[in-house]
């Protein structure tokens, strides 16, 4: 048994005993016979960010092979505000190698994700799936690279307040139980996690908990493992499903709302990406620094950063959490290990020394080559986004870095390249240098319609979606709301009301 199957916490891939991308129609068939599975359920993406679910009762094999192989009709003008109800019909057709046991069905259930096709049979250019496959496409073509992400997702679990082992006031950084009352909710919902295919890197209490009108709010995290941005995008959605159903199962209540409150810590969703080489990492050259491609992606990032936010941060609230002093950045620039920028260079393991040996002075040296581990990390999106357009937007932008000739590239990079907490009074003249990120929706629109032939460039986005992206953000009509909402307690709790349970 390969490594990849050996520890694997999908139950099909242990059965099958390969890795969950070789899944073939006959074994998922196989599967379901020899494993007495009663139901499947095709789950999909819609505009909202939601997944939806069809079920269908197996008791039939003619039948079971029928749905798997031509899929089932779908009204996509239900799912999606850009197709015309005129002409509404979609195909919905499951994706084997997406394939996992539903940890939550009482009736024994295998669930797929599944990919849009339009009435002639191809697949539907404007779906956030294919869109991100397009991004992915080009910017390989135009690069010969991989575009590899992986996502920080954070959210915060509501329970009432307890008055034992009281935690710190935004002091929940990595806290061990009992202080953090929510440790095992967490990893359940990572072993979830991990049974839908998920590639988990770890998990642990955030920042942000404080205590309001009764309730104790916890902010907590789960951080996955690079991989392919498409796979990347499914994880994260099946992961907030995972977590969602968790916390209803056991009487909890979840959000992953960009901002709760004034003065507390908001949730993002950082993206972390890196490039790779016929499968090696090429963030870092051979003196261990960032390599030139790795500062043309940067320079890509910064360039499209104002529009990046229309599919990253999409309801009113999103700009709520983008302010000054609370880890989320409100400039274009980046720096390294760095948290008041947009784009961060984390600490990469380009030492010398050997700690595992230092700490463990009987385990032998080892030769492991941990710069494979290198990234860089974009911290402006939030949960609102809507993953796959989102990852899209970035692929688009690192293509763009790479469109540029190297030199153009890598001045943009030096260019907004800062070494110091820009958010300090001393350090006000570096920041007025700076360009600023939209600071509502509408401006965010604003900066998508001014950059939307980035986008629809080589047919990675439509026209139709770029439109009812831009349309939707005008309509929340926000700007100046953040002050109004700071000023006015009432109409925050309203407005988070309103988008709890956003994305």
């Amino acid at each position: 048994m390969n490594k990849t199957v050996l520890l694997n916490k999908n139950l099909i891939v242990q059965y099958l005993e390969k890795p969950a991308a070789e899944f073939t129609r006959d074994d998922i068939v196989r599967f379901i016979i020899d494993n007495e599975i009663e139901m499947v359920n095709f789950m999909y993406p819609a505009e909202d960010g939601r997944l939806k679910t069809l079920n269908f009762i197996i008791n039939d094999l003619d039948y079971l092979e029928t749905i798997l192989t031509t899929g089932e009709r779908v009204d996509g003008s239900s799912l999606f505000s850009f197709i015309e109800a005129g002409s509404s019909d979609l195909y919905v057709m499951p994706r084997f190698s997406t394939a996992f046991v539903d940890p939550f069905a009482e009736i024994p259930t295998v669930a797929m994700l599944c990919s849009f096709f339009d009435k002639d049979g191809n697949p539907l250019a404007s779906s956030p799936e294919m869109t991100l496959k397009k991004a992915c496409d080009e910017f390989r073509s135009a690069t010969g690279l991989e575009f590899c992400a992986m996502g920080e997702l954070e959210y915060y679990v509501i329970t009432p307040e307890e008055t034992d082992f009281p935690a710190r006031d935004q002091k929940g950084y990595h806290e061990s139980a009992p202080f953090a009352k929510l440790n095992d909710f967490r990893a359940t919902c990572m072993r979830y996690v991990a049974q839908t295919g998920g590639q988990i890197k770890y998990g642990h209490s955030e920042v942000g908990n404080f205590v309001l009108d009764g309730f104790n709010w916890e902010q907590n995290e789960i951080e996955f493992l690079p991989v392919a941005a498409e796979l990347a995008a499914d994880q994260l959605i099946l992961a907030k499903w995972v977590i969602r159903n968790l916390a209803y199962n056991m009487g909890l209540n979840v959000t992953f709302a960009p901002k709760i409150t004034p003065g507390k810590a908001g949730s993002g969703l950082h993206i972390h990406m890196k490039l790779t080489r016929n499968g090696s990492n090429v963030m870092l050259d051979e003196d261990l620094k960032l390599s030139k491609d790795a500062r043309r992606l940067i320079a890509g990032l910064m360039t499209m950063a104002p529009s990046l936010t229309a599919f990253g941060n999409t309801n009113p609230t999103s700009y709520f959490r983008l302010v000054p002093h609370q880890e989320a950045p409100t400039n274009i620039c980046w720096g390294d290990r760095n948290r008041s920028v947009l784009v961060r260079v984390p600490l990469g393991w380009t030492t010398s020394n050997d700690m595992c040996h230092v700490a463990n002075p009987l385990t032998p040296p080892s030769k492991f080559d941990a710069a494979q581990k290198q990234t860089i990390e974009i911290r402006s999106g939030d949960c609102s986004a809507d993953v796959h357009y989102y990852l899209a937007g970035l692929a688009v932008a690192a293509r763009l870095g790479f469109e540029m000739t190297e030199a153009d590239a890598l001045q943009v990079a030096e260019k907004n390249y800062v070494d110091v907490n820009i958010h300090r009074a001393e350090n006000a003249a570096r920041l007025a240098t700076l360009n600023s990120l939209p600071t509502s929706c509408v401006t965010s629109a604003d900066a998508l319609l001014q950059q939307r032939d980035l986008y629809e460039k080589l047919g990675v986005f439509s026209p139709g979606v770029i439109d009812r992206t831009i349309e939707k953000l005008r309509n929340y009509n926000d700007v100046g709301l953040c002050q109004e909402a700071t000023a006015n307690p009432e109409l925050m709790a309203e407005l988070i009301k309103a988008y709890f349970h956003c994305g």
